[in-house]
């Protein structure tokens, strides 16, 4: 079986952000332009596709990270991106820290009004640990008070960061219509009625026209309110292109002479400087408004790494003596990470793997290196936040889930039994805050047993213990809000009545 698309064509990336920067709805806008949903979610309503547990959208927050598939169409050439949606809330790290784990790049949100937050602090060190590149989307430039330049500032103090815009917006607040394209030299404005669907692309020289303004009111309204000049606009791009220059010695002697490079040389550039990370790639829109989205996604396709780009994955033998080396590609004996377990009242344990090499058939055995057990995969699954469709085999590079695995845990390596590896795990913070747990009929005990263990099985941050001194059953976890989800899962899905109180 040949694979469906080539490695090179393959983004793994993931979505990561302070709380309410607007990860969901990001996704949300990317899952309705690249075809793969046919109306718009909202958080607001309760109807994401990403966030399908009750408990997220009645809260309207993300809890667990959810997986989604997608392509997106560059050059001629189709991309599959894989997409991973993290929360935001710190109780939730744990799915960050996994989900950053077997991620090859990031995009990182960032609210226009705000800038860098607390959170947006945690995920950038979570991401620089797993030295994961990232590009950055400003979004919410429709809100009033939105700053693009105090958001770039305030990533170069508060990140140490080295943010290069790559486009300027075109208006702000409520005259926000779209983006000046740095790289191009082209204006993007998005179209209102088709839901930010179509867009108008023209020359910048265009903005500065009298003639073309007069029949545009709503341009020239926003050229005023960003107060956009030629001067502005010359000065602002010669600074990107320099900023680019300096950071990457292939393309810095030929820009001293001639002081000018094409947007083909700028983007294989910034590509080079953003996979070594040393240069992050800005770009902005507001995904609410359905602005910006097409070129976030350009981005991911032009400055990301596909899975051929990352180091080679590393491992040890089974005695933890001497390394193994695993490269992406399907010639290499298979090995992948478990990254994510999940109860489905539907199949049963769902386990998300990334594959770093090889080929998975379904149906086929596997080795268990770190349980040092043999499992049977039953069938694969290619995932779309809660929907999902039969695969037959996976290969290197992609994110998938399987069925059908018993003892597997978070962090497990699955491999060839002939060739084993161990890959390194995953670790986990100890949780923070305990409370006492009890059934509130005998026909709950046996019940509550169970569905904490499930419970504990699914969240590795989630532990359950008995207090020797007083015979309490405890539960402990990373926050009020996560024990909080924890027992109220436990009554809707387990149909566990509990009450909790004070060890």
């Amino acid at each position: 079986m040949a694979r469906p698309v080539k490695l090179e064509e393959t983004r793994n990336i993931g979505i990561m952000a302070h709380i309410d920067a607007g990860k969901t709805t990001s996704t949300e806008r990317i899952l309705f332009y690249t075809g793969v949903t046919h109306k718009i979610g909202e958080v607001d309503e309760g109807n994401t596709v990403m966030d399908w547990m009750e408990q997220e959208r009645e809260r309207g927050i993300t809890i667990t990270s959810a997986a989604t598939t997608t392509s997106w169409k560059r050059f001629n050439r189709d991309f599959r991106i894989n997409i991973i949606d993290t929360p935001g809330h710190v109780d939730f790290t744990v799915e960050v820290e996994r989900s950053l784990r077997v991620l090859d790049g990031a995009v990182a949100i960032f609210d226009a009004v705000a800038g860098v937050q607390p959170q947006s602090e945690t995920v950038w060190r979570q991401a620089d640990k797993y030295r994961v590149p990232r590009i950055a989307f400003v979004n919410k430039m429709d809100r009033v008070g939105a700053d693009f330049d105090h958001c770039i500032r305030s990533m170069r103090q508060r990140l140490g960061a080295h943010p290069v815009p790559l486009q300027f917006p075109l208006g702000k607040e409520d005259t926000f219509i779209g983006c000046i394209d740095f790289i191009e030299q082209k204006a993007i404005v998005w179209v209102e009625e088709t839901l930010g669907a179509k867009f108008e692309i023209f020359e910048v020289e265009k903005l500065w026209d009298k003639a073309f303004l007069n029949t545009r009111p709503d341009i020239a309204a926003a050229l005023k309110a960003s107060a956009i000049s030629p001067e502005f606009y010359k000065e602002h791009r010669e600074k990107v292109v320099e900023y680019i220059a300096e950071h990457d010695d292939a393309v810095l002697s030929k820009y001293v002479q001639e002081h000018a490079l094409t947007p083909e040389e700028l983007r294989a550039s910034i590509r080079r400087s953003s996979l070594a990370l040393k240069l992050v790639p800005v770009v902005a829109g507001s995904a609410f408004k359905n602005k910006g989205i097409q070129p976030l996604l350009d981005a991911v396709v032009d400055y990301l790494p596909s899975p051929v780009d990352v180091l080679p994955v590393e491992g040890t033998s089974l005695d933890g003596t001497e390394p193994v080396v695993r490269r992406a590609s399907d010639d290499q004996p298979f090995s992948a990470l478990a990254f994510k377990i999940m109860t489905d009242p539907f199949v049963g344990h769902l386990t998300y793997i990334r594959v770093y090499s090889g080929v998975l058939k379904s149906g086929s055995y596997i080795y268990n290196s770190t349980k040092r057990t043999r499992e049977r995969i039953g069938r694969l699954l290619r995932m779309h936040a809660n929907k999902r469709e039969e695969i037959d085999a996976i290969y290197a590079g992609d994110i998938a889930a399987c069925v059908g695995l018993k003892s597997v845990t978070t962090g497990d390596t699955l491999c060839d039994e002939d060739k084993p590896v161990i890959l390194e795990s995953i670790e986990f913070p100890a949780p923070v805050i305990s409370v006492a747990i009890e059934p509130k009929t005998k026909a709950d005990q046996d019940k509550l047993g169970n569905a904490l263990a499930k419970l504990a099985q699914e969240d590795p941050t989630f532990r359950v213990h008995t207090d020797p001194d007083t015979g309490q059953t405890l539960i402990s976890g990373m926050g009020e809000l996560h024990l909080e989800i924890i027992v109220d899962r436990m009554m809707r899905e387990f149909n566990v009545q509990a009450s909790v109180g004070r060890p």
